[in-house]
């Protein structure tokens, strides 16, 4: 596994690191042994950074990596995690929060510790509340090794925070679909020349850049003598920066696991062809023509008082035009309507309360495009139909997994 140096520190971490916001689940929690076993055979493949927040996974994401990097893998990894500044009100919360975390992540010391989501207005808060103290006496008593800050906001306000404090490393959403949004290249760019390590978040935009990829885009991809998926595109462009030092990536099966250590493994700084790049600039505007709503799927939207799968709801609308989806509706019907689960997650249930757009680190108007989503995909009569669907099609359903069942059985036993 490569390494890249945090010039503030001078301290060398993988250029991949694990993202434990998307660790596999089972029945809608995390699947611990899987999870377990994925991130023991990304530390033994040479990954030195995992990387939690206090919301992932329902708040379980810390207690979960506390449990399984307590006892020899501990010290072969950095450990980070983030302040939910969103529940600083005092001084005291700061400090509060910190040591519920280590307590959470049984440790004593938490390598990189960001402060989660800052932005403009909410550094301002956080200084009044005395922030730099907080962090300068986190790291004088040893609670914290490394200090830095994950980013949702623009460039202007990138460079302001980064200048405002001696940081030792921040964190951006990047990747070739957002290389001029948010903090972008520029911001980049900036934190680099000021020393500060830079890690990745979203390099496959919440995983929309791979997997299935519009067909469009995927002729083009074909054009390249060097035939990779879609996912390895995406982590090659975020690697070839030399500005970069780690990327985070949600590997939530064994087989992403797998590809995204290939990948790091043979991707060098500034390695890309020009005809290369040419080929991403190709892609860049096929998804620009096709994406309605730009969703990465972060969930910080998430629980909606009104109970609408916020995250869900936009990629059903996006799939809908970016492949060309005819099944869009129906599986929207089944899965947000809640024929399959028994839960209704639609759209059509915003109250328009706002506390998802004051949540969203894209700025979206999430009640607007709710509406247009439940337009798009509800229209009349959508609680008749999700009535009639769990009248009708599930106890098909039912029954067709049961025949299923007893003829494997037959199966099995004439052999």
């Amino acid at each position: 596994m490569q390494e890249r140096i945090v010039k503030k520190t001078g301290k060398k971490v993988s250029v991949l690191g694990f993202g434990a916001m998307r660790l596999p689940t089972k029945n809608g929690r995390i699947d611990r042994e899987k999870a377990k076993k994925e991130i023991y055979y990304a530390i033994d493949h040479g990954v030195n950074f995992i990387d939690t927040a206090a919301p992932y996974h329902g708040g379980s994401s810390e207690s979960f990596l506390g449990e399984v990097l307590s006892g020899e893998y501990r010290n072969k990894v950095n450990i980070s995690t983030k302040m939910p500044q969103w529940s600083v009100k005092k001084y005291e919360d700061m400090e509060n929060i910190l040591n519920k975390q280590l307590e959470k992540l049984q440790t004593e010391c938490i390598d990189y510790y960001f402060v989660h989501n800052l932005g403009k207005n909410s550094y301002i808060k956080l200084e009044k509340l005395g922030l730099s103290k907080f962090l300068d006496r986190a790291k004088k008593t040893g609670k914290i090794k490394y200090a830095g800050f994950s980013f949702h906001d623009n460039k202007e306000a990138f460079k302001e925070i980064v200048d405002s404090y001696d940081w030792d490393v921040c964190m951006i959403q990047y990747n070739y679909m957002d290389e001029n949004n948010q903090a972008g290249r520029e911001g980049l760019e900036y934190a680099a020349s000021k020393g500060l390590g830079v890690f990745i978040m979203e390099p496959l935009k919440g995983g929309r850049l791979a997997g299935e990829v519009p067909e469009k885009a995927a002729r083009v991809w074909d054009r390249s003598k060097v035939k990779r998926s879609p996912a390895n595109w995406a982590l090659r462009w975020v690697l070839n920066h030399p500005e970069v030092t780690c990327v985070l990536s949600g590997m939530g099966s064994h087989r992403e696991l797998v590809e995204n250590l290939e990948v790091a493994d043979e991707v060098q700084p500034n390695s890309l062809t020009d005809s290369e790049l040419e080929l991403y600039n190709e892609v860049r505007e096929v998804y620009r023509a096709l994406t309605k709503i730009d969703c990465t799927g972060c969930g910080y939207c998430m629980p909606c008082p009104a109970g609408v799968n916020i995250p869900g709801c936009f990629e059903y609308y996006n799939n809908k035009y970016m492949f060309h989806d005819r099944t869009a509706s129906i599986s929207y019907l089944t899965q947000i309507g809640g024929i399959v689960s028994g839960k209704e997650t639609q759209a059509g249930l915003c109250i328009n309360c706002g506390k998802c757009v004051r949540a969203c680190p894209q700025k979206l108007d999430i009640p607007t495009l709710l509406k247009e989503v439940s337009r798009e995909l509800e229209g009349h009569g959508f609680k008749y139909k999700v009535k009639i669907g769990r009248t009708i099609i599930m106890p098909l359903f039912d029954l067709f997994i049961s025949l299923n069942y007893r003829f494997s059985r037959r199966s099995s036993k004439k052999e």
